[in-house]
């Protein structure tokens, strides 16, 4: 009588096997935050390159780089980016107001640094225009017109980035300790010494970060300066209310590259962000 050998398991069922065992070993919040991320940003972002690259390279070019698109580009990331340098250095005096100082209405002043995160933005772009336009009460007391130009897109950009310079700064600015504005006093260093060459430095970091997370926040703002500027083309129509013209023509391909190429713009950008922060962060106590 003949016994036959038992069969060995497949190279498939062992893979199969090896890769619910490495699955059991994984932490189920790792897990969790994989499979979040995966549908909230990964999964989007791939739908998003696989609908822009099914368009044929020369029609894809030609979309992405016609005349109307570079303007809007132009007038979105270098508004936003001087938008989030004005947030920086007034974002820094509020912040250092907020810490530094103890006044009457410091609380109110608080919540204000936070109004533009509660308010929707249709209504601030309502508001800011109404405010800034010819017969406002800020916009009839200035020598050249705001609302409805490329001023008002820059107006709205600040106004919705402000706090996030403001709330990045300030934790870092509560934890400095005063001894060493003392120590620097007590070596013979002035006030503007020692502001910038004892405070300033180890705040870079977080300054930088306020600035690049108030840099996202502009590129991407609509509900505001839809509603402050006149959307002109080649004046101060911004890419995504391009885009959503494009989405109202049914050109869904058409907007799905001008939103590649804003994707790709943005995040050369926050490349060229994080290497300043890493630079900045030589100057960390």
């Amino acid at each position: 009588m003949t016994i036959t050998p038992p069969l060995r398991p497949s190279l498939g069922r062992s893979l199969t096997n090896s890769f619910f065992k490495t699955i059991s070993k994984i932490h189920w919040t790792w897990v969790i935050t994989f499979v979040y991320l995966a549908f909230l940003l990964i999964l989007p972002t791939i739908a998003m390159l696989a609908k822009a690259s099914s368009e044929p390279l020369d029609s894809f070019l030609k979309t992405a780089f016609s005349p109307i698109a570079l303007a809007t580009y132009e007038v979105t990331f270098v508004t936003a980016f001087a938008a989030a340098l004005i947030n920086g250095v007034f974002g820094t005096l509020i912040a250092w107001v907020l810490v530094r100082y103890d006044f009457l209405g410091k609380r109110f002043l608080e919540a204000v640094v936070d109004f533009p995160f509660a308010l929707p933005t249709a209504v601030a772009g309502l508001t800011l225009a109404t405010v800034y336009s010819e017969k406002g009460w800020i916009g009839s007391l200035l020598p050249f017109k705001v609302a409805f130009t490329r001023w008002g897109v820059a107006i709205a950009m600040i106004f919705i980035s402000l706090p996030f310079v403001v709330r990045t700064v300030q934790p870092v600015l509560q934890e400095l300790e005063k001894e060493i504005e003392e120590a620097a006093w007590s070596l013979g260093a002035t006030q503007w010494q020692t502001f910038w060459q004892v405070i300033v430095p180890p705040l870079m970091p977080s300054i930088f970060t306020g600035v690049a997370l108030g840099f996202s926040r502009a590129v991407g703002e609509y509900g505001s300066t839809v509603i402050i500027a006149s959307n002109t083309p080649f004046k101060d129509l911004i890419s995504p209310v391009l885009i959503f013209q494009r989405l109202e023509q049914y050109d869904y391909v058409g907007a799905t590259v001008i939103g590649t190429v804003m994707l790709g713009i943005s995040f050369v950008s926050l490349i060229a962000i994080n290497l300043l922060q890493a630079w900045g962060k030589r100057y960390e106590p």
